[in-house]
């Protein structure tokens, strides 16, 4: 079985909050709106396709996806 995990590049994000509008379980943020999803967060299985869409729609590239 495949584990999908997400990760953020916190150098990176900017707020803009589009990962958090596909999925508020997966992409979570801060107090500020910058994600504190952290590295190798699990995605909860179902929600893999959600992932791609919230790694795919962040503007500045910030975050990343793992499938090992």
């Amino acid at each position: 079985m495949t584990t999908v995990k997400v990760s953020v590049d916190n150098s990176k994000c900017e707020a803009h909050g589009q990962c958090n509008m596909i999925d508020e379980q997966i992409f979570t943020l801060d107090d500020q709106g910058y994600s504190n999803i952290g590295k190798d967060r699990p995605v909860p299985e179902g929600l893999e396709d959600n992932a791609d869409q919230g790694v795919y729609n962040c503007p500045v590239n910030a975050l990343f996806i793992d499938r090992s």
